[in-house]
């Protein structure tokens, strides 16, 4: 039985837009894990219900991880890191035009819950997983005992958390949620380091929940995420034998926009004209170039039109209200 402490606010609901599902020509259920918190909200919190579970069982006394500057997945840590008591240490990728750190969006959550900063240009952010383990043999020379998140929580052990929500999902299903009983045609997401997509792959497959996956890459290619959640899925099922089955995954890469976390000006009008018509507030980094790519997947024929799509709402809304002045143009 693997460590796990309850961190999220579950069974998180499965939600219809009848205006989102005329907008996009398919029948759109929505899961919202935007809610399995507070501020901490998010699907990273699935992932670290495994991941501080271990963290706690190993009696770690300091949780160490990374991400951009504003990055959904270090606010989760940090957040639920100070209501452990665990002292926490984020190394974040910098930009080359940020220079100081600014107080805004995720990275002011960080602060104020007393997570460690430590800024890291692109360059060095590319070692990432050396930076981070001198970090942690340093403190362990200082006598305390550290553990180490990669990025995004995503590793076999982080990607159970998306095996659970699959076996939740069934059971909603099973209790006449989103149309009693049936399976999706396609579960789409946001993929930006594949840990969500490997769990929700396997349990899936695992739970009849979807016959297909489709992850919509937020940067890097198709081949990078293919290979990535290939080697998340072995480490899962390294750990849980059982896990026998998988849907079929797709990754799409055609809406990552121009670079991670900077969307279009296409994609920033989708995603306020998503808003309007649905109230269903969606971040410029994740779920706003996923339901741009689910909407184009539909217009091509790659997902017929009244297909049964849950669309996994994966939260990041501090990272949306970083990014104002970038929507002056479209609202």
């Amino acid at each position: 039985m693997r460590a796990r402490i309850p961190l999220i606010h579950g069974p998180t609901p499965i939600v219809r837009s009848k205006a989102l599902s005329s907008m996009l020509g398919v029948e759109l259920y929505i899961k919202r894990d935007d809610t399995t918190g507070g501020a901490e909200a998010g699907n990273k919190l699935r992932k670290l219900e495994f991941l501080l579970g271990d963290a706690i069982d190993r009696r770690a006394t300091c949780v160490i991880t990374c991400g951009g500057t504003q990055s959904n997945h270090a606010r989760a840590t940090a957040i639920a890191a100070a209501g452990l008591g665990l002292r926490c240490i984020l190394f974040l990728r910098m930009g080359d035009a940020e220079g100081r750190p600014e107080h805004i969006g995720n990275m002011l959550l960080d602060r104020l819950v007393g997570a460690e900063i430590r800024p890291t240009t692109a360059q060095e952010y590319r070692d990432r997983t050396r930076i981070m383990t001198d970090a942690a043999h340093a403190l362990e020379d200082a006598g305390e005992r550290p553990y180490l998140i990669q990025e995004g929580g995503s590793n076999g052990l982080g990607a159970l958390g998306y095996v659970e929500a699959m076996r939740e999902t069934r059971l909603q299903l099973d209790h006449g949620i989103a149309g009693g009983g049936i399976a999706f045609d396609v579960i789409a997401h946001a993929c930006g380091s594949g840990g969500t997509a490997a769990g929700t792959v396997l349990g899936a497959g695992e739970s009849d929940v979807a016959a297909q996956v489709w992850s919509f890459a937020v940067s890097d290619n198709r081949h990078h995420f293919e290979q990535i959640i290939a080697r998340i899925i072995d480490e899962a099922r390294a750990l849980d034998p059982s896990l026998t089955r998988e849907a079929r995954l797709v990754v799409d890469d055609g809406a990552k926009g121009p670079a991670y976390a900077v969307m279009s000006e296409e994609q920033r009008a989708f995603l306020v004209r998503v808003a309007r018509t649905s109230g269903i507030l969606l971040d410029p980094s994740y779920t706003g170039k996923a339901m741009f790519g689910l909407a184009q997947a539909v217009a091509r024929g790659a997902i017929p039109r009244g297909a049964r799509v849950l669309f996994l709402h994966t939260g990041g809304l501090p990272g949306l209200l970083a990014q104002g002045p970038n929507f002056e143009g479209v609202l």
